[in-house]
């Protein structure tokens, strides 16, 4: 596999999958694609977009994501702001695909 390549992200329950745009937040990666996570404010504060990683490492565009200590250890994560820094498998039941 070739280092440089996307990140792909799957999304569980749907299957549906897209990859990490460069720069982008997953939250803007999926809707480039035709692919509508629950969102709202898109910085980090609402947690409308709040979702459990499955698998996968990500790194955040912000300093202090609207998550706590506890949540962030049980695996949820904030797509608006996050990046992929791996394939990734996250739990998103709302997925919606716009193409379909």
């Amino acid at each position: 596999m070739s280092p440089d390549r996307p990140h792909l992200i799957q999304l569980q329950p749907s299957g549906m999958q897209f990859e990490q745009q460069n720069k982008l937040s997953l939250l803007q990666s999926a809707l480039a694609q035709s692919i509508r996570l629950p969102n709202s404010c898109r910085n980090g504060t609402c947690r409308t977009c709040m979702c459990k990683l499955g698998s996968g490492q990500i790194s955040y565009q912000i300093e202090w994501p609207g998550l706590t200590r506890e949540e962030k250890a049980e695996g949820w994560i904030l797509p608006c702001v996050a990046q992929a820094e791996s394939d990734l498998v996250l739990e998103v039941p709302d997925a919606v695909d716009l193409k379909g």
